[in-house]
């Protein structure tokens, strides 16, 4: 049964790798993986050791109404009473804190709060603009989603440059930007997300720990890509606002005043720099914060289009109107990869597989190495999320008990298995142009070609992604 568990999630997991060829949404093989892993596990319950010898399974027996029942009726009742609540409210804090920072983040960018930044960008030396194009996508995807900030900035390019090709090349740097930005914030990337949510890092330690190896992963390929250009970029003939549909640049901009759209711009800004504030102070889970940060703003636009009694309700751009933009497609990903990987941890399959890294490997920054090199041509949600699966967060006293506490005290909270996962599973995804969701929107928005990014740019971001991993090991190392 293990066997077939096991093919299954490959099975899965390839057809989420290979979603464009298939012209399948991922969404769809997830959550279809995930829940047959459920059927799986549920239907044959007593053949998996790790859960009859579990001592959570050997409390629930003991119990009067449970003692009565056979034993596959006690691994189902455990099953449905224990472990799916658990695994569920578990996923539910990732899903709901990224439906509050996707409501966050739409809110603001249909009131045009992105062009705040953007519109004050005005060189058109090219060197001066890919490094200030990359830097500004590398604050902005800390705070922003990785996937929003390269549509923002694609859009910009498009206003700035004229020629496609060097649109390719601020594309692909963008693409990097972006997935570095993301790697050494708590909120900055899904993947750290999930780590800091399940508590495997804070913010206080991750920020300093990660922010120079994530610069550095994206100035030396900047750094290398700038020594191509020259001169000045030409700027396209403008007819119009552009339109996109992830990036609305209408009329509908203008229904506000300049003053309550920067206001709306800031406020939402703050409420996603909150969330940690607000965990650090409270203890809640990150999903409370942003949740306050929603209501927030949600007040906020209300007060705001409640004056305006002479505009038509259609054009008020309400937080339950912005509420249907946002992805339930990636959504439902979420929900069936970690479905998928909840049955791999609780069958012991993930505990499996970590025993055999440890005796087999041992070395905490060879495993994050290759599985950022993984995450350039799989999705690095599953990649993090087995990850997590396979080792549980240490504490010191377990550290203490364990027969090498040297090396498992690599596994505590903010350990360097946790930082360095943070940082090899978010910048990977740049070695190629399908490993990120940033590299996937660029693609399509800018028809670059798959060849064309692994010809001139996977390079460059391999030799970023392992000068970052080198800052990060030798400041192990010294620190």
């Amino acid at each position: 049964m293990l066997t077939l568990i096991i093919a299954i999630f490959i099975i899965g997991y390839l057809m989420i790798a290979l979603e464009h060829p298939l012209k399948i949404n991922k969404a769809a093989s997830a959550l279809l993986t995930g829940t047959i892993l459920w059927v799986l596990y549920i239907m044959n319950a007593p053949d998996f050791e790790s859960l009859v010898s579990s001592d959570g399974f050997k409390s629930f027996v003991q119990d009067p109404h449970a003692a009565g029942l056979s034993l596959l009726e006690q691994c189902q009742q455990y099953i449905v009473e224990h472990q799916i609540l658990i695994s569920i409210g578990e996923i539910c804090q990732t899903l709901i804190f990224l439906i509050g920072a996707m409501i966050i983040v739409e809110l603001v960018d249909v009131h045009g709060g992105f062009e705040f930044i953007t519109n004050r960008i005005t060189t058109r030396k090219a060197r001066s603009l890919l490094i200030m194009i990359s830097v500004l996508t590398f604050f902005m995807s800390s705070v922003l989603d990785n996937l929003t900030t390269s549509i923002v900035m694609i859009m910009l390019v498009r206003k700035i440059i004229a020629d496609q090709k060097t649109r390719w090349l601020f594309g692909s740097m963008i693409i990097i930007a972006a997935n570095s930005g993301g790697a050494w914030s708590p909120i900055g990337d899904v993947t750290t997300i999930m780590l800091w949510i399940k508590g495997n890092i804070s913010t206080s330690e991750t920020i300093p720990h990660l922010i120079l190896p994530s610069l550095v992963s994206m100035f030396v390929p900047l750094f290398l890509m700038a020594r191509q250009l020259k001169g000045s970029v030409e700027s396209p003939i403008q007819e119009g606002r552009m339109e996109n549909n992830s990036t609305c640049c209408t009329d509908e901009f203008f229904i506000l005043a300049h003053r309550e759209r920067l206001y709306i711009f800031i406020l939402g800004i703050l409420c996603l720099l909150f969330v940690p504030v607000f965990k650090m102070v409270t203890h809640l889970p990150p999903f409370m914060g942003v949740m306050i940060g929603v209501s927030i703003l949600w007040f906020f636009t209300e007060f705001i289009y409640g004056k305006k009694e002479d505009l038509e309700e259609d054009r008020k751009l309400r937080v339950s109107k912005v509420v249907h933009r946002i992805d339930g497609a990636t959504l439902l990903f979420f929900l069936g990869i970690l479905l998928a990987v909840e049955v791999l941890r609780y069958t012991g399959i993930l505990g499996a597989f970590a025993s055999w890294l440890d005796d087999s490997v041992g070395n905490v920054f060879i495993v994050n190495m290759v599985i950022g090199a993984l995450s350039a041509v799989v999705d690095n949600v599953p990649l993090v999320a087995g990850a997590m699966g396979m080792y549980p967060v240490m504490t010191e006293e377990t550290v203490a008990a364990s027969a090498d506490p040297i090396y498992w005290m690599n596994f505590v909270q903010d350990g360097t298995f946790w930082q360095f996962l943070a940082y090899c599973a978010g910048v990977g995804g740049s070695m190629l142009i399908i490993g990120s969701a940033a590299g996937v929107v660029v693609m399509g928005l800018e028809q670059i070609s798959f060849g064309w990014y692994l010809k001139r740019i996977s390079g460059l971001a391999l030799l970023g992604y392992l000068a970052g991993a080198f800052v990060y090991i030798l400041q192990c190392v010294v620190f």
